[in-house]
This record gives C-alpha cells, sequence and structure tokens, in this order.
C-alpha cells in the first residue's frame, strides 16, 4: 500500500489509517520485544540482590546517552533515503546509504573511545563506590566498547523502515531478544542443576553476573547487526547496494563510499539537533540519578526497575513514531505536503490512543511487574508506586513522541529538539530536586509525569498549527542523478 504515496493517487482516510496501522504493527512488536529483553535482564540482574541491581541502574542512563546519540547521528541519513524512495530516486537513495553506512561506522567508533575512556571514573562521578562503582564500571565499558555494532544497526534498521520495510526489522529485533535471553541465561549465572521428573541435569553456566548481563547483549546485538546489513546491501529492492542487479545496471555507484558535502550537509541538519538533544535530556536523566542516590540504594534499584518497567508503555509509541517517520517522510519526498499533514495527524492520534491502553495495564500490573524484577519487596514497592504515578503521563507522553516522529520525516528537527530541552531542564529537573527531598522516589516520579504532560501539550500546539511542514529538507538538493526511475529490484 505504501506505493500509492509514491504513485500520486488520492488516499482515502480508510486506507490513510490501514496504511498506519500497517507499518506500525511489526514496528510496535519489535519495541515490545526489546522491552521483554529488557524486562528479563533486569530480572536476571535483580536475582544477584541489591548491590547488582543498583550497579546496572547507576549507569543505565549514562548509556542511554550513549545510545542516544549513535542513534540521533544517524537519522539524517535514513530521512534522506525515506525522501529519495518516495520520490522514485532510488539511486540518489543508495547514494546516501553507503555514505551512511561510512559515516556510522566512524562516529559510533569515536563515541565508543569516548566512553571506554571514561568507564572507570563515570560510577564514581555519580555517586558510586565500592563494589556498586567497579561492577557499573565493567558493565558501562562493554557496551560502549560496542557502540560501533549498534550504531551500524541502528542505521540498517531506520534504512529499512525508511524503504517501508518494517518486517525485517522487527524481526531481527525479536531475534536479537531471544539471543539476549540465550546468552544471558548461560553467562550470568553459574552452573546449576534443574529437575525434571525423576532426573537432574546440570546446565552450564559462566557465573559471570552482571559483566555476563552485559557480554550476553553484546554478542546478540552482534549477530543482529550482521544480518541487518547483509539483508540491506544485498536484498532490500531498490536500495540494496550489492548483488549482481546492482553491479550490472549501476556499476558507477561504487566510486566512494566517502561522504559528499551535500549528503553531510542534510545530515547534519537533521542530526545534530537531535544529537544534541539527546546528550543534553540525557545529561537531565543522568541529574535524576544524581537526585535520587542520596535517596540510597533501594531507591536507586527501585528507580531502574520503574524506569524499565515504564518502557511497556512507551515503547510502541516509539514504534508508531518510526511509522510517522516512513509516512510523513516518503510523502515528503513525493512533493504530497497534503498526505505529510493528514498522517501526521492520524498517527499522533493511534499512538494516543496505544499508549492510553497501555498505562491503564501498566497501573493495573503494576505491583506483578516489580515482583518480576527483585525479590526485594522494599524495592518492589517503591518502584510499585512510581509506575502508578507515571502511568497517568502516558497519553500526553505518547503526543509527544508520535508528533517528533512525524516531524523527523520531514526533516524539522531544530526546535522540536529545543521542545525537548527546554521541557526537561526547566521543568522536570526543578521539580524533582524540590519534591525529591521531601517526598521521596515518588517526588521524583510526580515531577516526570507533570513534565511529560507538558510537553505532550506543546507539541500538540506545534503538529496542529503546522509550523513543522515549513521547516523540512529541501529536497531538490538531494538530486544527485538523473530524473526518478523506476526500482530496478523490482
Amino acid at each position: 500500500m505504501i506505493s500509492l504515496i509514491q504513485s500520486g493517487k488520492p488516499l482515502s482516510l480508510h486506507q490513510k489509517a490501514v496504511l498506519t496501522a500497517k507499518l506500525s504493527f511489526p514496528a510496535i512488536m519489535a519495541q515490545l520485544s526489546s522491552i521483554l529483553m529488557q524486562y528479563i535482564d533486569a530480572a536476571m540482574v535483580g536475582r544477584l540482590g541489591a548491590e547488582d541491581s543498583a550497579s546496572v541502574g547507576l549507569v543505565s542512563t549514562s548509556l542511554w546517552l550513549f545510545w542516544g546519540i549513535c542513534s540521533a547521528s544517524i537519522v539524517g541519513f535514513s530521512v534522506q533515503i525515506a525522501h529519495r524512495v518516495g520520490a522514485k530516486d532510488y539511486t540518489t537513495a543508495r547514494s546516501v546509504l553507503r555514505q551512511g553506512l561510512f559515516s556510522a561506522l566512524c562516529f559510533g567508533t569515536l563515541i565508543g573511545a569516548t566512553g571506554v575512556a571514561i568507564a572507570h571514573f563515570l560510577p564514581y562521578w555519580l555517586g558510586g563506590e565500592g563494589y556498586v562503582a567497579q561492577q557499573a564500571s565493567l558493565y558501562f565499558t562493554v557496551f560502549v566498547a560496542a557502540l560501533p555494532i549498534l550504531t551500524l544497526n541502528y542505521l540498517g534498521c531506520a534504512s529499512l523502515r525508511a524503504a517501508g520495510n518494517m518486517k525485517v526489522p522487527g524481526a531481527l529485533n525479536i531475534m536479537m531478544c531471544v539471543l539476549d535471553v540465550v546468552f544471558n541465561f548461560f553467562l550470568i549465572f553459574p552452573n546449576h542443576d534443574i529437575v525434571i521428573g525423576n532426573s537432574s541435569y546440570t546446565l552450564p553456566g559462566a557465573g559471570l553476573g552482571v559483566l555476563g548481563a552485559a557480554l550476553g547483549t553484546v554478542a546478540a546485538e552482534l549477530v543482529a547487526t550482521v544480518s541487518v546489513i547483509l539483508y540491506l546491501c544485498l536484498h532490500e529492492k531498490g536500495i540494496a547496494i550489492f548483488g549482481k542487479k546492482c553491479q550490472d545496471i549501476y556499476k558507477t555507484e561504487f566510486k566512494r563510499f566517502l561522504p559528499s558535502r551535500r549528503v553531510l550537509n542534510n545530515a547534519f541538519k537533521v542530526s545534530i539537533p537531535m544529537t544534541v538533544e539527546h546528550a543534553v535530556i540525557s545529561g537531565a536523566q543522568i541529574m535524576v540519578i544524581v537526585i535520587v542516590a542520596p535517596l540510597g540504594v533501594m531507591s536507586i534499584a527501585a528507580y531502574s526497575f520503574a524506569v524499565t518497567a515504564e518502557a511497556l508503555c512507551y515503547m510502541p509509541g516509539y514504534g508508531i513514531a518510526d511509522a510517522a517517520t516512513t509516512l510523513t517522510g516518503q510523502s515528503f519526498g513525493a512533493g504530497r505536503k497534503d498526505l505529510v499533514k493528514s498522517f501526521g495527524y492520524i498517527t499522533v492520534a493511534f499512538g494516543m490512543t496505544v499508549m492510553t491502553l497501555m498505562g491503564v495495564i501498566m497501573w493495573i500490573a503494576a505491583p506483578a511487574v516489580m515482583e518480576l524484577f527483585t525479590p526485594v519487596k522494599e524495592i518492589a514497592l517503591l518502584g510499585t508506586e512510581a509506575l502508578r504515578i507515571e502511568a497517568w503521563a502516558e497519553p500526553m507522553f505518547a503526543a509527544s513522541i508520535v508528533a517528533y516522529g512525524a516531524m523527523i520525516g520531514v526533516g524539522d528537527t531544530y526546535m522540536p529538539a529545543i521542545m525537548n530541552f527546554g521541557s526537561i531542564w526547566l521543568v522536570r529537573l526543578p521539580l524533582a530536586a524540590a519534591l525529591a527531598p521531601s517526598m521521596g522516589l515518588a517526588g521524583v516520579f510526580i515531577a516526570m509525569c507533570c513534565e511529560l504532560c507538558f510537553r505532550g501539550a506543546i507539541f500538540l500546539y506545534r503538529l496542529m498549527r503546522g509550523y513543522w511542514l515549513k521547516h523540512g529538507l529541501d529536497t531538490a538538493s538531494l538530486n544527485e542523478t538523473a530524473p526518478p526511475q523506476p526500482d530496478p529490484n523490482a
């Protein structure tokens, strides 16, 4: 159905809604499988004890900082691919992909090296000490050393989604989650016996604890990255850069992988505001950890578990946001601004509906979820209270997530980045700092709830006013080749 965008034919409201749902569903499933992986990871580490849980929680927001920077850095390339696919300019789409692969590898290596350099000191900067700080440093080091792999994974999945392929990234993400559980099971825990019927069996285990959790996840990421890059480069019709058909028809495309000035300029226009925004927002999230740390080990662990558990509510929103980016991006590239605006409204409404439902489920299931994560009753009670506070913010949180995804599709990231930055630094942090001393962890989550509602309101205002439609990329500047051609791999 996505070819209807490129065809120039009008789409009915029903067709738009069906197309939104069809693109969103695989992305939602992928996000939910990712959350399931995080749930199982957290539950496995939680069985090691409060100190191990706290060591992971201490650096979790710092890891989000590094992951977010790498994820944002590739968006400028995937948005250009979506625009060119929408315009049926597959030659330029492949050129952008080729340059994006080289750039992603270089940038991921640079950010990873930076993370490794500060890994020993970071837990102490965040207020950790002793065993907790040592384990946190080890956990952080393994993850940031793998950032080149993860950045390529981000680019591969984003490029497939930009071309309208949601199923393959979703399937590979589910595969990664399954592998993560398997690898973690054998790497975290030592050898242990299980009894089936009248027989006893010994399951092997490395007994690496927190280190095993990090190594297991990185190993799963490596398998998924190799798979997505191979599929993208060899099999994805229209944008595959290797393979017999591409070599026979477009031999001149293989001159170089080094980015051209025009592609980099467009990538910077989209990615730099997002990268700075992720860095600043993650910095604010790290400041929240600094606010929570004086409340004690139990609060740190409960905060980490509650934030992980809340992802069950909001990650479907990110899946719908991926669909919004694809739909608005291809519509914008095809020169159909009426569709861009319409898909913006439809995807945001869909996201708010889904996340409202997820918020209700989370409010009801909060005690059971926290008991899954930890056997420590005090941590579970603190986490349950936090989750039930946060559940009230999910509808407006959805508005901010999906509206941002729609705006990314046209290349409008500068003002949305400022909106996110201002909301978290000027609303969440001051409110959390004011409420935490008297209300403890509940005060921190009340501040988060208020801030997310405010953020959703300002994104809805920008979406409805249409300002974002005036600040997209100049798609004409992307043309590097002859007029649009039919898909050579169809």
